[in-house]
């Protein structure tokens, strides 16, 4: 059957109606809306965000420290101990790592690690590898292969 637009309806409880404020006494909410009686809160336009009646801000009060560098890249990490859910000879990359359930999302590259050991020849792609890792592959015959 088409669907017409005419024979649209609403689906009872997925739209919530806006309530109005400050209409009446009988309302429950009227006269100061919610706001309390006289003061700063009362008034439109005057949140208060971090002030303090005078006071120096907590903001303000406590010291600045730390740096967050909006380029850096969070990758995800995998350990060489954990590629041991791969057969003899398997060629790793990003792909298969996330089919195996060991990387959430790709987008943004993949680590390999060297914590754990590693019993199996295998062929690892990945974005970049720690020394103990790459070396732990290569020890067992494998080859690391960087890709970008």
């Amino acid at each position: 059957m088409a669907e017409n637009l005419s024979t649209i309806v609403v689906v009872p409880g997925s739209k919530k109606e806006h309530f109005r404020k400050g209409q009446g006494l009988g309302s429950g909410n009227g006269k100061t809306a919610g706001k309390g009686q006289k003061g700063q809160g009362a008034h439109a336009h005057t949140k208060k965000h971090g002030f303090e009646g005078g006071q120096m801000p907590l903001a303000r009060r406590l010291p600045k420290y730390g740096f967050r560098n909006l380029a850096r890249v969070e990758m995800e990490i995998v350990n060489v101990g954990a590629l041991e859910v791969f057969e003899d000879g398997a060629t790793v990359n990003a792909a298969a790592l996330q089919e195996k359930g060991l990387v959430k999302s790709i987008a943004n590259g993949v680590k390999i690690l060297g914590k754990g050991t590693l019993s199996k020849k295998l062929t690892v792609q990945a974005n970049a590898f720690s020394q103990s890792a790459k070396a732990a592959i290569e020890a067992k015959g494998g080859k690391a292969e960087e890709v970008k």
